[in-house]
């Protein structure tokens, strides 16, 4: 047997050459054998693709860890310096066939060793001796740089993949030109498989080529079908497939993979985890040659504008305007449009009634992935009602002539074209102004230019597909203090009225209680609470009714006020109150001359102000992303910025059909703080790649940023708008991001599941990749952050009850969501209302299910500490038993360091708990949301309707099974009850004879202990209470027997 350990490659290793680089080689060690692999010079991210065979006994029980050690090799003097090491047990490794990618982060051998980085390795058992090496069929060959690819001959009856031919000719692109790489397909296996994966053989004095960073092929081998071995090439680091981190100090354990994406039969547990991505980030500027180069460009130029997404290029077409185009001969006037063609992808812009002079300033972005051509064409066109449209002219750029555009450079400026004929041969009447430009999803001009993405889209279409940034309402609290009114007359002047008070900002209603007493002059002073958001559109409405039986209300007068007339308040300092008079209820225009007529009003008294030191909440305390007051006088400085990549999706699920096949339309929500952000649509497709970065600015870094994937079902296909049969974005998935949970400075490139919980059970709907930088600005300000309220203070001063906070969060949702549908694209309301996680309130048997096991984990360790001392108590352990007399000794001798020991000891495990650290951000987690065990039933129950829309026979078995939980709850909610009550019962003399026996136990205890130093009874008591299991009784205790007896007030219920 022969363990293998396979080296592939390192990243991020420290420099330690003095020159910002190392020459780097790996050194493993296992029992006693040693082994290293070759050096690979001046590399920070050398790969190897090496394989290391050592002796391995299966007779043994026990074998020694394997240490695989790091080192930089020093020239020209001998020597190495340690870069870093990996521990690996043995228990478990796997057999051949079921091994795995994995990266892990090199860890120190002393305390001030300076490491940083990780390495990729697979380790498994072979049964198979090192082979030997075949007899040479041609004589040797001087070394050549080239990539040597094993495979077998394909078998039969195999069809042949595709993904694996793609994935070559890619990683063959990469390889720089002067050195063409030779494939060599051998019929039988490679006699050294050490040598099997790509390397790049370097000739003597040559310069190493430069190895791209992702592009590496190795061979796999996989079981498909009833064949018995076909080798695949994958690329390592694609974003398709997972490489995941171990973190220090976790058992080492390596699962089959399989690079076959969506047709690979994962567990559940590895297809819901999240995933390491290795994308290339930050700006690289293309050599010049290639399309938009002409020389500007030599060599790669980064920048830190967009360092957390891949740079995509796009060439941009700006359509300014034109001028003295040739009118129609029939008509004798032009009606005027643009089309901008790049091979198969063409874009319109307007078109304008009789307008020989018209100006568009419409951009047009055509992505270089998709380029189809090497020319661009630019038709100005004589739109006709009837018939095939008039062509004027055109203008044809070369796109190798095309410039690109580097940010901050200004735009580049348009140029007057003259107009040429259709077959170019000479020019016509007319020019026109264009600008044409290389550049990327930097451009200022990104956002607002129609995408060859896309161009399936239509009529109003277009706009939906835009990305932009939205920018919630500002939400204020309208605080209505409703005091007393004076001279309420009822209509029946026989009674005196029962009057109270009703308030109505929009759709926003709220009542003060019927006044006490029945009086003309009713007293209430309550708080009625609305929301309402700048600018002001609605007015606040009172009126004074009579409520004279429980189904009328006679309306008895009624005031209109506008919101800007209220004093805005910043604290709790109390603001002035004003009597306003009340208008007759029936007074119109009609009725002028009774008005007149009056010789008094009603009037009532209020206190009315818009509270600015609160925070409006509209979403979650759970998943706050802002917490900073209405007013901006009482905002604090920033302490941070959060950057977050969205780069794109991976295996999204059909939404729709389309044409009789599935189809997507994705596109990405981002919301933090007052700020939403929307990408751009993709359209028709499972993989859409945005690559869009944004920035906000942080004021508290306790606070989530939500991230949601939607399907866009408005493309202009003559959607319903309105109703409740319009058409409504599908949800896909949702992200959350707790920015506590990063380290400062430090980029997190993850693909996170897409997860949905649905009638039939949890659907991952595919993948979300991003890319998130969270940057501190002052560690005293983020210091001073965790000590202060995560509230602004007039949420304690002044607290609401917990109906007003659901209420008032229920109207501030629907308020934001409103506004932002009146964007241009629209935000919709089924995307708010998903990100604002509206219906969380609502009642969920799998939530409380999960509740509970979080709370039953957090008592976990009180269970298990509890247990142990009950070891200790009872000597399961007679040595730890021991120990644990000697600390109590000592803590008794010495009780000043009781509380010293306890902080330290608390110091100590976070000292070691730092090694276990996560390594990455939490994600949506199915076996804490108690997703995946449960029953359809209480599924179908979450998706139900309020009120139940299902029929009476579910209803009623569904309320059944409530009950029974419900009596459970009521069954230990009455022992706690219990206990309590026993408690109390003690000094209440309800029993005489135990309330006597207790005060004449409390009276000589307490003269014993005054007698007696505190040393001597604790001393006492705790070896009372440890002592062996020959001392003790298996009956219970006195004092468990005295309380059990005591009595409670059961007795007393029906």
């Amino acid at each position: 047997m022969k363990l293998v350990v396979e080296v592939v490659d390192a990243n991020d290793l420290m420099p330690k050459d003095g020159e910002g680089s190392a020459s780097s080689f790996v050194e493993v060690d296992f029992d006693s054998q040693l082994s290293r692999t070759k050096t690979v010079p001046k590399n920070l991210n050398p790969i190897w693709n090496q394989k290391l065979f050592f002796n391995f006994d299966e007779t043994k029980n026990h074998h020694p860890a394997i240490e695989i050690s790091v080192y930089n090799e020093r020239r020209p003097i001998p020597g190495r310096n340690f870069l870093g090491r990996v521990r690996i047990p043995c228990s478990n490794i796997v057999k051949k066939g079921e091994e795995a990618y994995q990266r892990l982060q090199l860890e120190r051998k002393w305390l001030f060793s300076s490491v940083k980085g990780e390495i990729g390795l697979k380790i498994y058992l072979s049964p198979e001796s090192k082979p030997k090496s075949p007899p040479p069929s041609s004589p040797p060959q001087p070394p050549q740089p080239r990539i040597s690819i094993s495979s077998p001959p394909p078998l039969p009856n195999t069809p042949p993949i595709s993904e694996n031919t793609n994935l070559i000719s890619k990683t063959l692109a990469a390889v720089p030109k002067a050195e063409a790489p030779v494939v060599e397909t051998p019929k039988a296996v490679t006699a050294e498989p050490w040598k099997e994966t790509s390397t790049f053989a370097e000739s003597s004095g040559a310069k190493p080529a430069k190895r791209p960073k992702k592009e590496i092929v190795e061979p796999v081998e996989e079981r498909v079908g009833t064949a018995q071995h076909i080798y695949k090439h994958q690329v390592l680091q694609q974003p398709g497939i997972s490489v995941e981190k171990r973190p220090q100090g976790v058992p080492f354990n390596m699962h089959q993979t399989n690079p076959q994406g969506h047709q690979a039969q994962a567990s559940h547990h590895d297809d819901y985890n999240l995933k390491d991505t290795n994308p290339q980030l930050g700006e690289r500027w293309p050599n010049s040659g290639a399309f938009g180069g002409r020389g500007w460009m030599n060599g790669e130029r980064h920048t830190s504008t967009y360092d957390l997404v891949e740079q995509m290029f796009y060439l941009y077409v700006r359509v300014v305007k034109a001028k003295d185009l040739p009118p129609s001969v029939i008509t004798g006037s032009c009606d005027p449009y643009v089309e901008v063609k790049l091979g198969n992808y063409k874009g319109k812009t307007r078109h304008f009634e009789k307008r020989l002079n018209p100006e568009w300033n419409q951009v047009f972005a055509f992505s270089k992935e998709r380029v189809q051509s090497s020319v661009l064409e630019v038709f100005v066109k004589d739109r006709e009602m009837v018939g095939r449209d008039d062509y004027l002219g055109r203008v044809v750029f070369d796109l190798h002539e095309i410039p690109t555009r580097v940010p901050p450079d200004s735009p580049l400026a348009p140029q007057w074209y003259r107009l040429e004929d259709r077959r170019g041969h000479g020019k016509v009447r007319g020019e026109i102004m264009v600008a044409v430009w290389m550049g990327t999803q930097a451009d200022e001009a990104f956002s607002e230019a129609w995408h060859s993405d896309a161009a399936a889209a239509y009529g109003e279409g277009v706009f939906n597909t835009r990305s932009k940034v939205y920018v919630s309402p500002k939400l204020w609290y309208l605080r209505v203090n409703v005091i007393e009114a004076q001279d309420v007359l009822p209509n029946d002047r026989n009674r005196l009225p029962d009057v109270f008070v009703k308030a109505q900002v929009g759709s926003q209603v709220l009542k003060t209680n019927v006044s006490e007493t029945r009086t003309t002059n009713p007293l209430w002073n309550e708080d009625l609470i609305f929301v309402a958001a700048e600018p002001f559109e609605d007015q606040l409405i009172i009126t004074v009714e009579d409520h004279v039986h429980y189904s009328k209300d006679e309306l008895l007068g009624s005031i209109s006020l506008p919101l800007d007339i209220f004093e805005r308040r910043l604290d709790h300092r109390p603001v002035h109150s004003r009597w306003f008079n009340l208008e007759k209820y029936g007074f119109g225009i009609l009725d002028a001359d009774r008005r007149k007529e009056l010789k008094f009003s009603s009037r009532i008294h209020l206190r009315i102000c818009l509270e600015g030191g609160y925070h409006v909440l509209d979403e979650s305390t759970l998943y706050i992303s802002d917490q900073r007051p209405t007013s901006r006088q009482l905002w604090k400085q920033p302490v941070g910025i959060l950057e977050v990549g969205i780069l794109s999706a991976q295996g999204l699920l059909p939404m729709k059909m389309k044409d009789g096949r599935g189809s997507t339309d994705a596109y990405c929500v981002a919301k933090y703080g007052q700020k939403w952000v929307r990408t751009r649509t993709i359209l028709d497709t499972f993989n859409p790649k945005w690559n869009e970065q944004y920035t906000w600015e942080v004021y508290d870094p306790c606070t989530v940023i939500t991230l949601g994937v939607f399907d866009n079902c408005h493309l202009g296909g003559g959607e319903k708008p309105n109703g409740g049969n319009a058409v409504r974005d599908s949800r896909i998935g949702k992200v959350r991001i707790r920015l506590s949970t990063l380290e400062a400075h430090k980029i997190y490139s993850h693909s996170y599941p897409l997860l949905v919980l649905q009638p039939n059970g949890v659907k991952k709907m595919g993948e979300l990749q991003l890319s998130v930088r969270f940057t501190t600005l002052s560690l005293a300000h983020m210091v001073y952050i965790y000590g202060h309220p995560l509230l602004p203070k007039m949420h304690y001063l002044h607290p609401f009850t917990v109906n007003q906070v659901d209420n008032l969060r229920h109207q501030a949702m629907n308020i934001v969501a409103v506004r932002l549908g009146r964007a241009e694209p629209p935000l919709r309301k089924e995307v708010v209302e998903y990100m604002l996680d509206r219906d969380s309130h609502m009642w969920s048997m799998r939530r409380s299910k999960a509740n509970f096991f979080r709370i039953m984990s957090l008592l976990s360790g009180i269970f298990s500490m509890s247990r142990w001392f009950s070891d200790v108590c009872n000597w399961k352990n007679p040595m730890t038993s021991v120990l644990v007399h000697i600390l109590f000794l000592i803590l008794i001798w010495y009780p000043e360091l009781i509380l010293p020991t306890l902080f330290l000891y608390m110091f100590l495990i976070g000292l070691w708990n730092y090694r276990f650290r996560p390594r990455h951000p939490p994600h949506m987690d199915t076996k804490v949301s108690w997703a995946e065990a449960v029953n359809p039933d209480e599924l179908d129950e979450e998706f139900d309707t309020f009120p139940s829309s299902r029929p009476n026979d579910i209803v009623r078995l569904r309320y059944d099974r409530l009950r029974t939980v419900a009596g459970r709850i009521q069954t230990v909610v009455g022992d706690i009850a219990t206990q309590g009550e026993r408690i109390h019962s003690v000094l209440s003399w309800r029993d005489p004879r135990a309330t006597s026996l207790f005060v004449l136990f409390c009276f000589c205890a307490a003269v014993v202990l005054y007698v007696t130093p505190f040393r001597a009874v604790a001393l006492l008591a705790g070896l009372y209470y440890l002592r062996h299991p020959r001392f003790r009784s298996k009956l219970p205790s006195v004092p468990s027997n005295f309380f059990r007896r005591l009595p409670a007030r059961t007795d007393s219920l029906l």
